[in-house]
């Protein structure tokens, strides 16, 4: 026998409100309809849902039972309203961000953390790629967003680039190494100290070729490579090794590693962090929501470092 989930709703809410007039108000309908709507439940199950001659109305057994019925459904209802309401608004759903590893790890994931801690319905699932895999993910619909730096004409057309934080890149090394107490630091004072290589199909590791060649270093001695932010932070902080990083990185590392970028100016692409995504096609609206927190963090993180630049120059 199936019943109508409706009429249930309704039997809740005169049970709760104590007659039919109330429940009526309660719902938005008027007595009459919500009179018809119980002779027509009473007709399907055969049997009354009320004990008959008594004021104000005394559910029998059953109607009681299901009364508690109709109760449950009416707040699953309202619940799944309330859900589709967040949906829409971007406060709810899942997203399939994928980005490369280094930003991913050294300045996004934490504001990722601090997105879930005010968006809690929101579920990321999070990969790693370059912009190869990242393009692919996108256009196969396995991806909603990418995050990794971009050069403006590296954009391909059918997709559209959202920056949040300018690139800027640094030689890092640990705080106390020597060079970060060497004045007017030259070729030959980096000459002896090894190198960390990023994975050699990372942009970085390219980033790192073109730092070392635009001050005049073309040879250079690798002592570990192709490790994740984790292991080079760790090698950096126990070592005197040098490596390229994007500042943003070096800046958020401090928090919990003893990390130094050298004041020496080096050439590096001109790319922006930024979100990728897919033209013309519907996208969870919690992108929306991401986006908008990820540029609001990137604006105040580049302000934190512009001014810890703008006071380390003054006492240069």
């Amino acid at each position: 026998m199936k019943l109508d989930s409706e009429h249930l709703e309704i039997l809740a809410a005169i049970v709760e409100h104590g007659g039919l007039t109330e429940g009526a108000e309660a719902m938005g309908k008027s007595q009459p309809s919500v009179s018809r709507s119980m002779a027509l439940l009473e007709a399907r199950i055969g049997l009354p849902l009320f004990e008959p001659g008594r004021r104000p109305l005394r559910p029998t057994e059953l109607g009681a039972s299901l009364a508690r019925l109709g109760s449950r459904i009416r707040h699953a209802s309202q619940e799944a309203s309330l859900l589709v309401q967040r949906y829409r608004q971007g406060l709810a759903g899942r997203l399939r961000v994928g980005g490369s590893p280094i930003f991913m790890d050294g300045v996004v994931a934490s504001m990722i953390a601090e997105f879930q801690s005010r968006h809690a319905d929101v579920q990321i699932d999070q990969s790693y790629g370059y912009l190869d895999q990242l393009e692919a993910g996108l256009r196969n619909g396995g991806l909603d967003a990418a995050i990794l730096p971009l050069h403006p004409g590296q954009v391909p057309e059918d997709l559209e680039f959202t920056p949040l934080l300018a690139g800027n890149n640094v030689i890092a090394c640990r705080a106390g190494h020597p060079l970060t107490r060497t004045k007017g630091i030259t070729l030959n004072h980096i000459a002896p100290y090894a190198w960390i290589a990023p994975p050699t199909n990372s942009p970085l590791y390219r980033d790192l070729q073109r730092a070392l060649k635009s001050i005049g270093q073309d040879d250079f001695r690798v002592n570990f490579s192709g490790g994740t932010l984790a292991s080079i932070q760790s090698v950096l902080a126990g070592s005197d090794a040098l490596t390229v990083l994007p500042y943003s990185v070096v800046f958020l590392s401090r928090r919990t590693i003893p990390l130094a970028a050298l004041p020496l100016k080096i050439d590096h692409a001109a790319r922006q962090l930024g979100i990728l995504r897919v033209l013309d096609r519907q996208l969870p609206p919690a992108v929306r929501q991401l986006t908008g927190f990820l540029l609001g963090e990137c604006q105040r993180l580049q302000a934190r470092m512009d001014h810890e630049q703008q006071i380390t120059r003054r006492r240069g």
